[in-house]
């Protein structure tokens, strides 16, 4: 199935293919008036729609029907450091969405080597691994934020379960396996390669996140995040 991204789609409407969708239909794939195809809104919804005007820049399709509407029912917010490489927040964000995350945040931290990473390619990154894994959401890339700040003033699902990695191995730590409740909306820190200070470990220990630990190796950043992804998926694979 090949799969499209249309985010202003409605159900029994038309909507415009952006330039990039517009020009895989009709340049690459060869798709002509008449032709069928799915559109996903990036909301949990999968159309099946017709061409109507095969443009190569702006391709019109008709909205014939809804075939699912599947929006997460237990969603995983990754809060993660941008690595100093920015090719490997890159292959993460691409990993992560393709086995299903429902939001990522980057953070500044005391240790970050990289505090500003731009989410323009993060964003397309998404919307092409959404539709590579025949994905229906499409998790939202928040712009870097000073992870104190973020702490303090709540920018997360305050009703989530809470946990932060981080590698103090002579502080309490509980393996993420059991810490993951399942069926439950959830939430994980990933620090720089430094890791957390022990300021900002203290702190989200005060705010309620839960000290956990990936395993006895040493995991690089991007590593970290996607076995938390992972993690979460398994524990809530149905």
């Amino acid at each position: 199935m090949q799969l499209f991204y249309c985010p202003d789609i409605t159900p029994a409407g038309y909507c415009t293919l952006d330039a990039e969708e517009s020009r895989h239909a009709v340049r690459v794939l060869r798709l002509r008036n008449g032709d069928e195809l799915h559109v996903t809104d990036g909301k949990g919804n999968l159309y099946h729609c017709k061409i109507v005007d095969a443009d190569d820049r702006a391709c019109v399709v008709e909205s014939i029907s809804v075939l699912r509407s599947e929006p997460l029912t237990h969603n995983f917010h990754l809060a993660v450091a941008p690595t100093k490489n920015p090719s490997r927040m890159e292959w993460l964000v691409e990993k992560a969405v393709e086995v299903g995350v429902g939001g990522i945040t980057l953070l500044q931290c005391d240790h970050s080597e990289r505090s500003f990473l731009k989410t323009d390619r993060l964003e397309k990154l998404a919307v092409s691994a959404m539709k590579q894994s025949l994905h229906t959401v499409l998790p939202a890339i928040n712009p870097a934020v000073n992870l104190r700040e973020w702490l303090e003033t709540g920018q997360y699902p305050l009703n989530a379960q809470k946990l932060i990695a981080h590698c103090e191995a002579d502080k309490p730590r509980t393996p993420m396996a059991s810490a993951l409740k399942p069926g439950v909306d959830t939430i994980v820190l990933i620090g720089p390669e430094g890791d957390f200070s022990e300021d900002e470990i203290a702190l989200a220990l005060e705010k309620g996140f839960i000290p956990v630990s990936l395993g006895p190796s040493r995991l690089r950043t991007e590593t970290a995040a996607l076995y938390a992804v992972c993690a979460f998926n398994l524990i809530n694979d149905r």
